[in-house]
């Protein structure tokens, strides 16, 4: 039984902005087959998020799967940790609060976009509200600009607004506010499993070295660096440094306060991990300032990363991993690095290890560091040729896999390398049909969120937003509200079962595991969503 997730790969409209439906996909289109393909829901309630206008993500995607339940995920808990006050009753609040009131300043680092899939800057304008009325006399903020999960170019948006806020504060007498340093999200500080520490050596130099190139004002360093790389999207803009009277506003000193307020935790354990670790080898951080960091929630439950934090994650239990280890089976896990976290950390309920060493096999495959556009197909090929091979020389019961190609490559907002992107898992679909039709197993093929499915930006009407000047349509790079699909290959058992049309009406990915589960021959944990198979 092979599991595989198309990571970003969903249900579109099938138009100009659908590289999904663009690229040619022989393999998937056959695999498209009636009583055996449903679509799901991705995003929304249906995955934990507030509402139904948020957007999935890999995250709630990886964890919904592998709970088979819904469970109130990380922006839910924090609004509503923020709305009862419960946040700012904390301990580690408290103290991150008394330094600002005491001497030290208190430094907000994370992704500055309404996004919520790593942060939101609602969340943000709370805490610094909360702690100018807490009495907090320094207050900086080290904004890390969005342009993937929201429009590439809409980052002076949010700067805006947050000027607006830290002015306000300022005003009053009593609290400097300001912006401190910055950059874009995939150039400085939010790499995740060590893809690139670089990321976050520059992130570390620019927020608490104040080592970067400075400028009077994040409005004037953003529009600076858009003139100086035409075209260039918010989240490769490169790091900069707010200065007054020559000097930087806001480095981070000995006595201070650092919260992270990303939730969402794969791209925040490597800067978390650089502030705490007193064993640190992954860059020459040079002294490092003694202060209190603490993360909006736990990273990593397993390590407990951060050490301290505001709002307890989600406690996910009796996952599928969880269940298939309990049972005896024997389960394999691959992926490249920019999406092994998801088949292991997020799949597994937020935590790093194995339930059991002996039944379990994680498998990362290094990923290119070279921009995804330039090298779209990624490493399917090279995680396919790995998957293969260890189904063909062991007998593992059950293997999951995310082939990354459909997020990351749409993420880039090039409908031309999305579409190679599309074409390249296609491929690999191809090839482990082949395989399942050797070894007499299964492939249960879904995705997690949407994103190579819409490429464009929409109107309220749903068509697509054309630049008024140019008549060309206007690049989208964020995730979307589309369902994704689920397609069952099983060529020597598919007439004994369907898919039940009814349960599958309405139905969010959290089901895929009960109908993986029952499959396997076994029956789903009590509270698990119900299977979506019904036997013919």
């Amino acid at each position: 039984m092979v599991t595989v997730v198309l990571d970003g790969v969903g249900i579109g409209r099938g138009d100009e902005a659908d590289a999904v439906k663009i690229a040619r996909t022989p393999n998937m289109d056959r695999m498209w087959a009636p009583g055996l393909r449903c679509s799901l829901a991705a995003h929304g309630i249906a995955v934990g998020l507030p509402s139904d206008d948020d957007m999935g993500n890999s995250e709630v995607g990886h964890n919904a799967m592998g709970a088979g339940r819904v469970l109130d995920q990380g922006a839910r808990r924090v609004n509503a940790a923020i709305a009862s006050g419960e946040l700012f009753e904390g301990p580690v609040w408290k103290e991150a609060v008394g330094r600002a009131a005491g001497g030290g300043a208190l430094h907000f680092i994370g992704l500055l976009s309404d996004g919520n899939v790593h942060s939101h800057i609602d969340h943000l304008i709370a805490l610094l509200e909360a702690a100018a009325q807490a009495g907090a006399t320094r207050l900086f903020v080290h904004v890390l600009v969005d342009g993937r999960d929201v429009p590439p170019h809409s980052a002076l948006e949010y700067i805006d607004r947050l000027e607006t806020v830290l002015a306000r504060i300022s005003a009053s007498g009593k609290t400097r506010a300001a912006i401190a340093s910055g950059g874009g999200r995939m150039v400085i500080t939010m790499d995740r499993y060590g893809a690139d520490w670089g990321m976050v050596e520059r992130g570390w130099d620019t927020h608490v070295r104040g080592q970067g190139r400075r400028f009077s004002s994040a409005r004037e360093a953003i529009t600076t660096l858009r003139d100086e790389h035409p075209g260039i999207g918010d989240q490769r803009l490169p790091p900069f440094v707010i200065a007054a009277d020559g000097q930087p506003v806001g480095p981070i000193t000995s006595g201070d306060a650092v919260l992270c307020f990303n939730f969402r935790g794969d791209r925040a354990i490597e800067i978390s991990r650089a502030f705490e670790e007193d064993d640190f080898s992954a860059f020459d951080r040079g002294p490092r300032p003694d202060v209190l960091y603490a993360g909006m929630m736990e990273y990593d439950g397993d390590t407990h990363i951060p050490h301290h934090y505001l709002v307890d994650p989600p406690h996910i239990d009796a996952t599928m991993g969880e269940y298939f280890a309990a049972s005896g089976l024997t389960q394999l896990a691959i992926a490249e690095t920019q999406k092994f976290g998801h088949v292991t950390y997020f799949w597994n309920g937020n935590r790093s290890g194995k339930f059991n060493d002996a039944l379990e096999t994680y498998i990362e495959v290094p990923s290119d560091t070279a921009p995804f556009e330039e090298r779209p197909w990624m490493k399917a090929a090279e995680v396919t040729d790995r998957l293969i091979a260890e189904l063909c020389a062991r007998p593992y019961t059950v293997a999951r896999v995310n082939y990354a190609n459909g997020d990351m490559v749409g993420h880039t907002g090039s409908l031309a390398a999305t579409v190679v992107a599309i074409e390249a898992i296609d491929l690999s679909l191809g090839r482990l049909c082949r395989v399942i039709d050797q070894l007499g197993g299964i492939l249960v093929v879904t995705a997690d969120h949407g994103n190579a499915d819409e490429m464009y930006l929409r109107d309220n009407k749903g068509a697509v937003v054309r630049d008024r000047e140019t008549g060309a349509p206007v690049v989208k790079t964020s995730h979307t509200l589309s369902p994704v699909p689920l397609m069952i290959y099983d060529p020597n058992r598919a007439d004994r079962y369907t898919i039940d049309e009814s349960r599958a009406t309405g139905a969010g990915i959290a089901s895929v595991t009960s109908t993986v589960i029952e499959l396997c021959g076994l029956e789903p944990p009590e509270g698990y969503l119900p299977s979506l198979l019904r036997v013919r």
